[in-house]
């Protein structure tokens, strides 16, 4: 009896939907910092904005549960867009409980609107779709106006707050990598970092900027092949790799005091410098740079629009609206870098031409019955080259 019934057992068929671990984080892109392949990502991300979208995507979830709202209706965020244009599932607005019913790493399974373990249900929630989150970006937009009038009461409060440091430049640090008079290359891991580094390797090549890495923009460099210089934001988002490389480690803190990382930067062996301000990483990096007076400073992964601003959250909107006009027109995207700059041509073809012509002449003059004088010789060797490099020979 107890071998009929294992051999029943084996002939079930599997229950329907993704199965996988679960990888549990309230912020996507903590999150995405130790996902695997595979993994449900179950998170408590209002407004789940573009980049913390796209690390998802890059580390290859099977799916994502939100405990909160994807798109709130507040502006429209494109991360949900993101996941749907990689094919990624997103079960939307399962509610805060889901935190604490699931343990991280357990196994569980996605089946429509409902998130199994096992055959139990644990929550339930929206099914996204293409067509729900263009619908909830329609809305989103119509509120926008709203939005941009609360942006504009907490930029002037975030000038109040941060005067001297956006005027003036008091209270950044200073860092012992050099960035006086020399083009510097800020990565972070934005849509289509990866893209922009490829496009610029001529122009890094000939140039030799200083690379700074924000967060995970790091590895961003790391996986390009590249060596960051300088890294700035939180080490709990960075490898590693990154921590042990060698570069030189600024972390962005709370004007509360708190650092954020600094016990994982210790655990590494790392001496960093504390660069207190209200913003994001990124901000700190373009802020950082910018005191220590750069000749340009080229953004990987950013796109500084106004949809990527209001993409970038609420709260870090003011912040990333004053430090680009704080830069003013030292700041350029990559990608109109990479458009400007022109690959240097290659001489070696015309020297190789070169040496096959004179080597041809000199067979013809070596081979030909009536020998031509030496002199003669080298004087017609002398006017090919002179030919050939566009040279007007002595008088």
């Amino acid at each position: 009896m107890r071998l009929a019934t294992l051999r029943r057992t084996r002939h079930e068929p599997p229950l329907p939907g993704l199965h996988g671990p679960a990888r549990l984080e309230r912020r996507a892109g903590a999150l995405a910092r130790r996902a695997r392949p595979g993994d449900l990502a179950v998170i408590e991300h209002l407004d789940l904005d573009g980049p913390s979208a796209q690390l998802l995507v890059d580390a290859r979830v099977a799916a994502v549960v939100n405990a909160a709202a994807s798109i709130s209706g507040r502006y429209p965020n494109i991360g949900p867009q993101l996941l749907m244009e990689a094919g990624i599932p997103l079960l939307d607005a399962v509610g805060p409980e889901v935190m604490r019913l699931v343990d991280d790493g357990e196994k569980l399974r996605l089946d429509g609107d409902t998130l199994y373990r096992g055959d139990q249900p644990v929550c339930h929630g929206t099914l996204m779709t293409p067509q729900s989150v263009a619908a909830a970006m329609e809305t989103a937009r119509a509120n926008l106006g709203a939005q941009l009038r609360a942006f504009a009461h907490a930029t002037t409060e975030h000038l109040r707050r941060e005067r001297d440091l956006l005027l003036d430049g008091s209270g950044v640090p200073g860092v012992g990598t050099p960035l006086a008079g020399r083009p510097v290359v800020v990565v972070t891991r934005g849509r289509g970092s990866d893209q922009d580094l490829r496009s610029l390797r001529s122009w890094l090549r000939t140039t030799d900027p200083v690379l700074v890495g924000v967060d995970e923009g790091a590895d961003a460099l790391l996986a390009a092949g590249l060596r960051p210089h300088l890294l700035v934001g939180d080490p709990r988002l960075m490898s590693e790799d990154v921590l042990e490389s060698g570069a030189e480690l600024v972390i962005r803190a709370d004007r509360d005091g708190n650092v954020p990382g600094l016990d994982r930067a210790e655990q590494s062996g790392v001496e960093p410098v504390v660069f207190p301000m209200s913003g994001s990483s990124e901000d700190a990096a373009l802020l950082l740079v910018e005191a220590h007076d750069p000749a340009l400073v080229v953004g990987v992964g950013w796109h500084p629009t106004l949809a990527a601003l209001v993409d970038s959250g609420r709260a870090d909107m003011p912040s990333a609206f004053l430090t680009r006009l704080r830069l003013g027109d030292r700041f350029v995207d990559a990608s109109a870098v990479a458009a400007l700059h022109r690959r240097p041509a290659r001489t070696w073809p015309l020297w190789l031409l070169m040496l096959v012509l004179l080597a041809g002449l000199v067979a013809t003059v070596v081979l030909a019955p009536d020998a031509t004088p030496l002199g003669d010789l080298r004087q017609s060797l002398m006017d090919t080259a002179n030919d050939l490099l566009g040279r007007t020979p002595p008088q």
